[in-house]
């Protein structure tokens, strides 16, 4: 074991809050606020929506290209490491961003400085989040047939974190710049400092080649594809998410032209959806106990696609809302049972890896879902969210209808 950790060390609550549930606050509070904030930081500083949208690309294009680094590194050093130098990293690049706005707070250094932020931090907070996930899954291992229940307690660390990160970023910017970059500073100082708490998880050996941090996302894919069960939730998940992204993409167009809604209107929507996906995963993990993994999950799958399939035609914003509110709850769900299989299946040396990997494959819809958005008239939105619809149900029925044998998803 570890670090030294025993099983019943590890299912204490005292224990896990240390060393995983409080580092993992600070670093996902950082990642929502460093995520929203520094885009609004931006337009702030330069009153560019252009220049906005280019932070937005910034922050999300380096860490889709450092997955793979991310996966490697984390397998090869060890989660601790990686989380307490890469939040340390964070904290030591934002002071200093924090230092050249005080000096230069307009004009071109200005906006220099915050369009580097968004493209440093966005790279050093995929590193902190990979690492921080594989202590997560370490110590779903550690907790036996209790597992759910820590994947279910860092998902709702994850929702809090994304409903309360963007909201103060925001509350924070109103009294400056500094302000904000300060807060976020502090928490991802907070992040390292708690992370030397972390108990070590299990590294690639020695002999591994070198090229393995480059060639991280194969080992991932060829870890995937040797594990069925992982790799029928994961593909039903990743048809789940193109309904998902074209709700998120198509949001605005659906809430402020179709129901005749605000803009503060469809941040209400997902804020909505963020409350009842709390509210779930805490269901979950009393519902996985009696029920096992494979019910809890295929009952969340036919809830989403019956959502969807629904809030095609909703007749107002309000039921609109609600169903939109019950399909992200529903993923919260089967997010649930997703992390608890990673856990139990994946080998600990071939996490990181792996786990970059399954990201990326479930994030692939969500540009297509932007395309998608692009290309269709505002009056056939409706017609793409139904068939978008069928694409979920049929691939969670098939994934699910696979999985009931499985002894993987046996609690």
């Amino acid at each position: 074991m570890s670090g030294g950790v025993t099983p019943r060390h590890a299912l204490h609550t005292g224990g896990l809050l240390r060393s995983i549930y409080l580092p993992r606050t600070a670093d996902a509070l950082a990642f929502a606020m460093s995520t929203y904030g520094i885009p609004l930081l931006v337009l702030a500083t330069t009153g560019s929506a252009a220049l906005t949208g280019l932070a937005f690309a910034l922050e999300w294009l380096p860490r889709l290209a450092a997955f793979g680094w991310a996966g490697a590194i984390v397998d090869r050093r060890g989660a601790a490491v990686v989380f307490f130098l890469a939040s340390l990293g964070r904290a030591l690049v934002i002071a200093a961003g924090v230092a050249i706005l005080l000096l230069h707070p307009s004009g071109a250094v200005a906006s220099g400085t915050v369009m580097a932020l968004a493209a440093t931090t966005g790279v050093l907070t995929e590193f902190s989040y990979i690492a921080a996930e594989t202590a997560g899954s370490a110590a779903g291992r550690r907790a036996g047939a209790q597992a759910h229940r820590v994947q279910a307690a860092l998902l709702g660390i994850d929702q809090i974190a994304t409903l309360t990160g963007p909201a103060l970023a925001g509350l924070l910017l109103l009294a400056g710049p500094p302000q904000m970059l300060v807060v976020i500073t502090v928490l991802s100082l907070l992040a390292a400092l708690l992370a030397l708490r972390t108990p070590p998880s299990p590294v690639a050996p020695a002999r591994a080649p070198k090229s393995s941090t480059r060639d991280g996302l194969l080992t991932g894919w060829r870890t995937i594809r040797s594990l069925p069960a992982l790799g029928r939730l994961v593909t039903g998940l990743t048809l789940s998410n193109l309904a998902i992204g074209f709700l998120q993409a198509a949001g605005p167009v659906i809430v402020v032209n179709h129901y005749g809604q605000s803009t503060t209107a469809v941040g209400l929507v997902w804020s909505a959806a963020a409350a009842a996906t709390l509210l779930t995963v805490t269901v979950c993990r009393f519902a996985i106990d009696r029920l096992g993994l494979w019910p809890v999950g295929a009952a969340c799958a036919a809830f989403a696609s019956l959502a969807t399939l629904a809030a095609a035609q909703a007749p107002d914003y309000l039921s609109y809302l609600v169903l939109v509110a019950v399909l992200m709850a529903a993923e919260g769900g089967m997010t649930v049972v997703l992390r608890t299989l990673r856990s139990r299946l994946i080998p600990p040396d071939r996490f990181g890896s792996t786990l970059s990997a399954t990201i990326l494959i479930l994030l692939l819809p969500f540009p297509v879902a932007g395309v998608l958005t692009a290309l269709t008239p505002p009056d056939a939105l409706g017609h793409v969210i139904t068939a978008c619809a069928v694409v979920q149900a049929l691939g969670l029925f098939l994934a699910f209808a696979r999985l009931r044998t499985d002894p993987a998803l046996r609690s």
